[in-house]
């Protein structure tokens, strides 16, 4: 994800900030594996300065050239040995021209071939590791022997390599470990005439042209980021000049230039890009200033306004300045200030926000708003690996809290407040179809989270089989919304001992009492299978010391460790349940 310009992908700038890259010695690290049957060193070096300015210290295993096969197929290898957090496989169109003027076969059989090749290899590491497989798909190659006609001939190359890009994708969507490094994406973009630099290719096996280089790179580190947990969950709007032409204030709902067809087609082309962020689960807020009255009239009256009052989670309009009025939005939504995009057609106060709220991204946005969705998409700033239909309700979901938040302050105390709610809980086992979600919450979640591990779908249904480790997820309604899928507990068992590995929950729903009730059942989950004690650990981020404490609260026992993080104890016998106001709604397979 860039957050200003692309033009920071320069190659050579890259390469010589490579040479000095510091990071204090606390750094993340994050060890990535690169096979390909293209040469691979420049790109390491790229990965590890872009992974650098995201605070993460890159350690690289570099597969030999071309020998993609003999590394996952042997148990035994280094790249096993190197026990890597991500597997990149890059696949180069000219290794496959290569291989398709030696076939000896017909084009279809050839296809067939490179089809199961390379979902063999994803099957051969899934066997023996649940790290993600971020898998390139091919660039088109510039060679069409039959011109336009190359479509219509399915055994020729060109047909073969948008046949197998296709296939790629579909296998992908059945395989939760496997991710799509979209290169012939950026190469389209940049144009095919410029990506390929044969001669590098003959002499050095590079994979494009060194200036693309750094767009491949960028493209791992976003689809990388994304599985960890790092996303934008929310875009910040202003409204004159940004989501219609002119100033309400001043114009008038019939004077603001808006309109599907001609002067004002922009701004619908954007505000239709933005509904479309907003369906799959992207937080639209608005902060402007102006009066509240005249910033809602376009959103209530004007016909061709395509986000409406209802697409908005949080609508500030006044007179205060913007830095502080993201603060508020931020408080209200309870979201980290770098997850948050904010958008102004107005330099200054793009330059206010960028000094006042530094983890907040600025894009900078082109004069011409018929550029604006140009400009977003080229950062890639909406990167994400995974959705689910919890997504597309999240507005709703917030509009329903901030509702909630308005009832409690009818009651006299919390206790009352809560009592009305009529809160019901739902606790199960990890099953198939909630795998998408756990994986999902487990990726993002940041602030409510015990040691931030982030597992992707497929090590969580390793976890939901292994019968020495109890998964369990919560989900939460009331009588104002079904809240879904908001906490997962993880435990392992032990000799003579539960281990809680994983405790994390949205922060959509504090102070309700779910992780109270959670603990009450995990005692009595540890009590019932006999364990004398409970284990659980806290490792602390940036984000997550909003639950340093947790334990505490509980009366375990804290024992520092010299990695900083902190295991707490609980002896199961002297645990006293904690008061709760909510009702077990149903029990799914949790006490197996």
């Amino acid at each position: 994800m860039l957050t200003t310009v692309p033009t920071e992908l320069d190659y050579f700038r890259l390469i010589t900030r490579s040479k000095t890259i510091d990071l204090p010695p606390q750094a993340e690290v994050l060890r990535l594996a690169l096979l390909g049957d293209a040469a691979t060193q420049q790109l390491g070096t790229l990965l590890k300065v872009l992974f650098a300015d995201q605070g993460i210290r890159l350690e690289v295993y570099e597969g030999p050239f071309d020998a993609i096969e003999l590394q996952v197929y042997d148990g035994n290898s280094a790249l096993y040995s190197f026990s890597p957090h991500v597997i990149v496989v890059l696949n180069a169109v000219q290794a496959l021209r290569s291989r398709y003027y030696r076939r000896s076969s017909s084009g279809e059989d050839f296809l067939e071939q490179e089809h199961r090749r390379i979902v063999s290899i994803w099957d051969a590491i899934a066997a023996r590791t649940n790290v993600p497989i971020i898998q390139s798909n091919f660039v088109l190659p510039l060679e069409r022997v039959f011109g336009n006609f190359d479509h219509k001939v399915p055994g020729s190359l060109y047909a073969i390599v948008s046949a197998l890009n296709m296939r790629i994708a579909e296998c992908a969507r059945t395989r939760a470990q496997v991710f799509i490094n979209d290169v012939e994406s950026a190469a389209s973009y940049v144009g095919r005439r410029n990506w390929f630099d044969n001669r590098f290719w003959n002499m050095n096996k590079m994979f494009c042209a060194l200036d693309h280089q750094p767009l491949v790179a960028q493209n791992i580190v976003d689809i990388v980021s994304s599985i960890r947990g790092r996303g934008v969950k929310c875009v910040i709007l202003d409204l004159d000049n940004t989501l219609w032409g002119g100033v309400i204030g001043d114009d008038g709902v019939e004077g603001i230039a808006l309109s599907a067809h001609g002067d004002g087609e922009s701004f619908y082309e954007f505000q239709s890009f933005l509904l479309e962020l907003q369906r799959r689960g992207i937080l639209l807020a608005v902060c402007s200033k102006n009066e509240p009255e005249n910033a809602l009239k376009p959103f209530l009256e004007h016909p061709e306004m395509v986000l409406k009052q209802d697409h908005i989670c949080v609508f500030v309009a006044n007179w205060n300045d913007k830095a502080d009025n993201i603060r508020k939005i931020r408080e209200q939504l309870n979201i980290g200030f770098d997850s948050m995009v904010f958008l102004d057609d107005n330099p200054f106060e793009r330059n206010l926000v960028r000094n006042l709220l530094p983890e907040v991204i600025v894009p900078e946005l082109p004069e011409e708003p018929s550029e604006y969705v140009r400009a977003l998409c080229e950062l890639n700033l909406f990167e994400t690996s995974a959705f689910s239909a919890e997504d597309s309700q999240r507005t709703e979901m917030y509009r329903q809290r901030a509702e909630a938040q308005a009832l409690q302050s009818s009651f006299s105390n919390v206790e009352e407040y809560l009592e009305s709610l009529a809160m019901e809980i739902t606790v199960g086992r990890f099953q198939k179809e909630r795998i998408g979600r756990i994986a999902q919450l487990l990726q993002r979640s940041n602030q409510f989270n015990l040691t931030t591990e982030r597992r992707g779908e497929a090590e969580c249904e390793d976890l939901m089989r292994d019968p020495n480790c109890y998964p369990i997820y919560a989900e939460l309604r009331d009588k104002l919304a079904d809240h879904g899928l908001i906490s997962i507990v993880i435990a392992r068992h032990g000799e003579h001992e539960l281990i809680l590995t994983d405790w994390l929950m949205s922060c959509r729903v504090l102070t309700r009492g779910v992780e109270q009730f959670l603990m009450n059942h995990c005692v009595e989950y540890a009590a019932s299978h006999g364990y004398q004690w409970i284990v659980g650990r806290y490792r602390p981020t940036a984000k997550n010391a909003m639950v340093k404490g947790f334990y505490a609260q509980f009366g375990f026992s804290p024992a520092p460790k010299p990695d900083g993080s902190t295991e707490w104890r609980l002896e199961v016998d002297f645990y006293q349940p904690a008061k709760v106001h909510l009702r077990l709604a149903s029990m799914v397979g949790a006490l197996a």
